[in-house]
C-alpha cells in the first residue's frame, strides 16, 4: 500500500502535493537564475564524470535490487513463482521490489541523459552551464532513487523526477539551440 493512500486519506491533494510543488518551483526558479548567469565554453570530457556518476548509482540500485529479491525469497517474504511470471503468488509487502522498479525508472529517462551527453562530447559542445546542469539531473536522480527505495512517498518523488525531467528539456534545448541553430 502506498503511503499516500494510508496517511493522507483525509487530507486534500493541495496540501499533499504544496511542497512539492515548491520543490520543483524551487528548481526552475534555480535554473532561472543559472541560465542568467555567465556562460563559458569548458573541456566536454568534463560530463564523464556525472555519466559515470548516473552508472554508478544504476548498478548500485541493480545490486540492491537482486540482492533484495534474493533475501525475499530466502526469508519466505516472496515465492520463486512470484518472480517467474510476477502474477502468482503475489507478496503483501511491495519494499522488495521497489529497487527493481527504481531500476526499471533508471532505465526510461536517464537514457536520454546519456544521449545528450554523448551528443556534446562528440560535437565537442560544452560549457559550465551544462556540466552544472549535468550534475543536477544526476543529483536529482539520485534523491528519486532514495525516495523510491526508502520511502516511495509518491508527491516528493513526483517533484524529484519532474524536475530532473525539467533539467534534462533544459540540456536538450541548450545543446539543439547552440548546435542546431547556431
Amino acid at each position: 500500500m502506498s503511503p499516500i493512500n494510508s496517511t493522507a486519506t483525509n487530507i486534500s491533494l493541495l496540501r499533499i502535493y504544496a511542497a512539492p510543488c515548491i520543490i520543483v518551483s524551487s528548481v526552475v526558479a534555480w535554473l532561472f537564475w543559472l541560465l542568467a548567469g555567465e556562460h563559458h565554453s569548458v573541456r566536454p570530457e568534463l560530463l564523464v564524470s556525472p555519466m559515470a556518476a548516473l552508472f554508478t548509482l544504476t548498478a548500485l540500485v541493480w545490486l540492491i535490487m537482486v540482492v533484495a529479491r534474493n533475501v525475499a525469497v530466502i526469508r519466505g517474504h516472496a515465492s520463486i513463482g512470484y518472480f517467474a511470471d510476477f502474477k502468482s503468488d503475489i507478496p503483501a509487502d511491495d519494499r522488495f521490489e521497489r529497487p527493481a522498479r527504481t531500476f526499471n525508472n533508471l532505465m526510461q529517462v536517464p537514457a536520454l541523459f546519456y544521449v545528450i551527453c554523448l551528443l556534446m562530447l562528440i560535437v565537442k559542445e560544452a560549457d559550465n552551464v551544462q556540466i552544472v546542469l549535468a550534475w543536477a539531473f544526476v543529483v536529482l536522480r539520485c534523491i528519486h532513487a532514495i525516495i523510491y527505495m526508502a520511502v516511495n512517498w509518491v508527491p516528493y518523488r513526483f517533484a524529484t523526477w519532474a524536475s530532473s525531467c525539467i533539467i534534462l528539456g533544459t540540456l536538450w534545448f541548450r545543446f539543439a539551440t547552440v548546435v542546431g541553430f547556431g
